[in-house]
């Protein structure tokens, strides 16, 4: 007789095979891809081919977020997860008295007490956000380019700690977001993440209880990352000290806090443990499974969800034919003589385009961010340089959130709010549209529009859900490039329903439609599906698309990916059936078009540019500082803020500062989550402050401060 003990993961299964003595015939850990009803029939197939496992002889026993359902296909017995691995640990190691698991995409802590001589067992799970998980961990390695077989080696001890969040995985990619554009060391990065993985666990998941020696770090965080298991030693040695369990040295830390060879398999063994004490689990085969995975789950999903995007590979076509423009378009390079530059610096890009003075785009680039508008702005204008050779810039735009941060470090002639920059593009393309909706990576905006000019907008850019890098950040969970996002959303069948609202929640709700057997393809159809929502209801707060207009224009990076822009379409139709709707024909290049053609109409109107020219941008002088004294201390999150102070020949400087600034130089304040950032500290509100009563002295009427400055000519324009 054969016992099998399977456990199906959130982001792998695992099997142990044992003879009828508990002795280890095989075992497998393997990723399922959201594939979990389909790894299971691939190892059952393994294991009758090479092993002989036998319906009617054999018994199976099942644990993990997906295996209940798949154990009833089989004739598996459901052993509750936290039961399993207690009882492997117990039988394994009955001198632990605490245990952390962390998986892809959930964690859990035992603690077993003796009490009378029983046994007893206290259980937390985290099991709603998968902030602090496996999956998260590999998320920001991916985000930072460190190779799998690199992050595992990666050490925490040794360097400086910054602040990463250790309640929320949104938050958390949030500040680990704001230490890359700081410039912060990748190893710092990676030691303050292992931190707040193990904070996160004797914080929130021990309840106030004392972990106690000997401690069993079991999953595949616990057991691949050299650097989390220095972490929880670092973490447990300090905590035993300060709580009176004991002053133990380095050394002895090492055998206290146990990383077992077998630590993937505890919840495997623990099935196998449990068949060896009772009776059942015969196994039945594997054909209702089968039968499942080819036929059954497709029904039983429709009944649950909805179906996929699109209808038949008829309409898919058609589709496609219509606005395959929308991924082809390209901005090819044209020679020009003259040109206008208009610049987008966003929170994760910054973008350029060069345009004639008869409005004809000749020349686009961008780059990632690097956390440093200077060093941004020096690779766009490098890129643009090399296009134009000898050519002449007749004026600059600039937009974005780094518009007021650059604009006299670069000589703009206009810093451009974004909705103002992104509506004269959809209008220069689209004269006579009543309603704009730009979606970009990290914010939404929609603008309504009569007889060519903003009568209202809504901004949401406080919020991940509906947006880009949301929809990015679950592709990259599945292992699932940005360009094949569309493709792999049109291949689903049916898609779960997910609810409007909140990022922070729609992660749970991805986690909880996981647990439920959906794929990967599946999950990212309903997230395109709901993102039209998202955008509409949630973040404009327009329940009543019929009263914006008839005539819709959707532009921004995230209508590149055509599943998006088959939701939005079949939405607004759903509302305004006579609607004309439209995709911007460069639609990730709106913002920077925008800015440009507003630059034009100001060198129309002054003949003259203040661009400070090429070779100023290259040779800019600059330094950064991120210390705690650029701290922001204005709210609790206490944003680590990074001082750029340039040197541009003017400015006051800033001589009562804690980072003091010499005249001749201006400071740039970047990776504030707020606007309140841009204020240093208290010591520049009062020199504000100073400066508003001087103007309120100087005027006490304010009639007369407008009268004066709206005839006032600035130094650099006056008209000789």
């Amino acid at each position: 007789m054969l016992l099998l003990g399977i456990d199906v993961g959130s982001t792998t299964c695992k099997y142990v095979l044992t003879d009828e003595k508990g002795n280890i015939l095989d075992k497998a850990y393997e990723r399922h891809n959201t594939k979990q009803a389909e790894k299971v029939l691939e190892f059952l197939l393994r294991l009758e081919g090479q092993y002989g496992l036998k319906p009617g002889r054999d018994r199976v026993y099942i644990t993990g977020s997906g295996g209940g359902f798949i154990g009833s296909l089989v004739g598996a017995r459901f052993v509750q997860e936290v039961v399993a691995v207690a009882t492997a640990v117990e039988r394994l190691h009955p001198d632990v008295r605490f245990v952390s698991e962390i998986g892809g995409e959930d964690m859990k802590t035992i603690f077993i007490k003796e009490q009378e001589g029983k046994r007893n067992r206290q259980v937390y799970m985290q099991n709603v956000c998968a902030g602090g998980t496996g999956t998260f961990i590999e998320k920001v390695g991916r985000k930072l380019g460190i190779p799998p077989e690199v992050l595992s080696q990666m050490d925490y001890e040794g360097y400086t700690l910054h602040r990463i969040s250790s309640k929320c995985g949104i938050f958390a990619e949030a500040d680990v977001n704001s230490l890359v554009k700081a410039g912060i060391a990748t190893e710092e990065i990676i030691a303050s993440l292992f931190e707040a993985v193990v904070y996160q666990n004797l914080a929130q998941l021990t309840k106030g209880n004392t972990p106690l020696p000997k401690v069993l770090l079991l999953g595949g965080p616990n057991l691949f990352f050299k650097g989390l298991q220095q972490a929880w030693r670092v973490h447990l040695q300090r905590l035993w000290k300060e709580r009176g369990v004991g002053d133990f040295s380095k050394e002895e830390m090492e055998k206290l806090v146990i990383v077992p060879e077998n630590s993937l398999y505890y919840a495997s063994l623990g099935c196998v443990f449990t068949a060896l004490e009772e009776e059942g689990g015969a196994y039945t085969g594997h054909e209702r499974l089968r039968w499942w995975v080819e036929e059954g789950q497709y029904e039983q999903k429709l009944k649950e969800g909805k179906r996929g995007l699109v209808n038949s590979e008829e309409e898919l076509e058609e589709f496609k034919r219509k606005y395959s423009y929308v991924v082809e378009n390209r901005i090819v390079p044209k020679k020009a003589r003259e040109v206008i530059i208009g610049c987008d610096f966003g929170s994760t890009t910054a973008k350029a385009v060069c345009i004639t003075p008869q409005k004809e785009i000749v020349f686009s680039c961008y780059t990632l961010s690097k956390g440093n508008p200077i060093e941004d702005a020096k690779e766009i204008f490098r890129r643009i340089k090399d296009y134009l050779g000898d050519g002449r810039v007749l004026a600059l735009g600039l937009t974005g959130y780094g518009k007021d941060l650059l604009k006299d470090v670069l000589g703009a002639d206009v810093a451009v709010v974004e909705t103002v920059a992104h509506a004269t593009a959809g209008l220069h393309f689209f004269p006579d549209a009543d309603c704009i909706c730009d979606v970009g990576g990290v914010d939404v905006k929609i603008m309504i529009l009569r007889q060519g000019s903003v009568v209202d907008f809504r901004l949401n850019s406080q919020c991940s859900s509906g947006n880009g890098a949301f929809l990015q950040g679950v592709a990259e969970r599945f292992n699932i490039p940005l360009g094949d996002i569309a493709d792999r959303a049109f291949s689903a069948k049916a898609m779960p329903n997910f609810t409007m609202g909140c990022g922070v929640f729609l992660q749970s709700d991805i986690v909880n439609q996981q647990r439920k057997g959906w794929k990967a393809e599946e999950i990212l159809a309903g997230l395109c599906h709901v993102l039209p929502l998202n955008v509409w209801v949630y973040a404009g707060n327009i329940n009543n698309l019929a009263q914006v207009g008839k005539k819709f224009i959707l532009q921004g990076g995230t209508h590149k990916n055509l599943a998006v822009v088959k939701s939005q379409i079949d939405f607004i139709r759903s509302k305004v059936p006579e609607a004309e709707i439209y995709v911007h024909p460069y639609s990730g290049e709106a913002g920077a078009i925008g800015a440009a053609l507003i630059a034009l109409e100001h060198y129309q109107k002054h003949g003259k540019t203040n661009f400070r020219g090429f070779s100023t941008i290259e040779e800019l002088t600059y330094k950064a500082t991120t210390s705690k004294d650029t701290v922001c201390h204005w709210c609790p999150i206490n944003c680590q803020r990074s001082f750029i102070d340039v040197h541009i020949g003017e400015g006051e400087g800033r001589p009562w500062s804690k980072v003091p600034l010499s005249p001749g130089w201006v400071r740039l304040i970047v990776n504030n989550a707020c606007p309140k950032g841009l204020v240093e500290d208290e010591k520049e509100l009062k020199v504000v402050r100073e400066k508003m009563e001087r103007v309120k002295n100087e005027f006490p009427n304010i009639a007369d401060l407008v009268k004066k400055e709206a005839f006032r000519v600035p130094a650099r324009q006056k008209v000789h």
